[in-house]
């Protein structure tokens, strides 16, 4: 069983290569991201307060991060799993395990935001829509 061989880390580096294949299946890295320094990846994972990985033998099938000043609040970020690995609960280890990272580290207020299509997972865990706040993203601008 697959669950029986998977391996769930908190880590400070990870196979850069293989985060690369998981951002690309999830649609989160575009061509000309692929003449990034390749350092993009490590300081990505350390500069998060929590980075999470699950590898399925030896290959990183699963991550997700937060990020966070480590004593009042966190941000969820990059949740995702190969498509060849999902519905099989490992989306759930993972925030498991940063959930219980962030509270064993005192953080209380947690938020992400979500892709449509990931609205219910999250909502299981007791995250719900911030009603009077609106996300926003600073786009290039030309000052």
């Amino acid at each position: 069983m697959i669950k029986d061989e998977l391996k769930i880390s908190v880590v400070k580096s990870a196979n850069t290569s293989q985060l690369v294949e998981l951002y690309k299946d999830a649609g989160w890295w575009e061509e000309e991201n692929d003449n990034q320094d390749p350092e993009f990846l490590n300081k990505i994972i350390k500069g998060s307060f929590c980075f999470v990985i699950v590898k399925y033998k030896t290959r990183i099938i699963g991550m997700g991060r937060a990020i966070s000043d480590g004593v009042s609040d966190a941000y969820i970020q990059d949740v995702a799993v190969h498509s060849d690995f999902r519905s099989q609960g490992i989306g759930i280890k993972i925030m498991d395990t940063i959930i219980e990272y962030l509270k064993t580290n005192k953080i209380s207020w947690i938020g992400l935001i979500s892709e449509p299509k990931a609205v219910n997972f999250y909502k299981r865990y007791g995250f719900s829509t911030m009603v009077d706040y609106v996300p926003f993203l600073l786009k290039e601008s030309k000052l």
